[in-house]
């Protein structure tokens, strides 16, 4: 059997968020773990942007995060996942477009140096005040949908980039959504580690099956 190959990296929240979808779909893809600072060179000739996560199904390569996460719930969602109203789409547009580019601006000043990065720690505050607005237990009831899992990985890094300051804001409930889905074994099962892939290396797959 052929499966899916799956490029992908730890730590990289859009990555991440492949890999929820991909998990809730129970669809099982081989996973080939890229180290940014040395991509394999398989992986810079199947991906066009040369960035992760990039799916390649048979001939045809899918090399979007959220495009992933659709091919995936497209063909299994027993989660309801995409069950979401059309604002959620909305949702996601935005913390992929203004909220990341502030968020990049705060977390990688070096990169930006003519740019304030506690102004851009403020604008992206915005988003989550909106967020804090809106939680009730997820962003669309009590079952997270797919704009959740879209978005909670960018929340994640927001929030990792000063720990303290973060814990330290009038946000409850988008802490306890965030707390939420860090202790989950949702969360646990997307994060394992694995070595540097190869070519050559024996397959790994995703999700683990028992």
């Amino acid at each position: 059997m052929t499966y899916p190959i799956l490029y992908s990296f730890r730590r990289c929240p859009y990555a991440m968020r492949a890999r929820l979808a991909i998990a809730s779909s129970g669809i099982q893809v081989e996973l080939r773990e890229i180290i940014l600072r040395d991509k394999a060179p398989e992986f810079l000739e199947t991906s066009p942007t040369a960035t992760v996560p990039c799916l390649k199904v048979g001939e045809r390569v899918v090399d979007e995060s959220l495009h992933i996460m659709a091919w995936a719930l497209g063909q299994n969602d027993p989660e309801n996942l995409m069950q979401m109203p059309t604002e959620g789409y909305s949702l996601m547009s935005t913390y992929d477009g203004t909220f990341k580019q502030a968020l990049d601006r705060y977390k990688y000043p070096n990169k930006y140096p003519e740019i304030d990065p506690i102004e851009n720690r403020d604008a992206a505050s915005s988003f989550i005040h909106e967020l804090e607005q809106r939680l009730d237990g997820n962003l669309f009831g009590s079952d997270p949908k797919l704009a959740d899992f879209a978005i909670l990985p960018f929340i994640r890094q927001f929030a990792h980039v000063d720990l303290d300051w973060f814990s330290a804001q009038p946000w409850e409930k988008t802490k306890v959504w965030l707390q939420n889905f860090k202790d989950s074994d949702r969360f646990a099962a997307i994060m394992d580690k694995y070595p540097k892939w190869a070519n050559g290396d024996a397959p790994t797959y995703f999700p683990h099956q028992d």
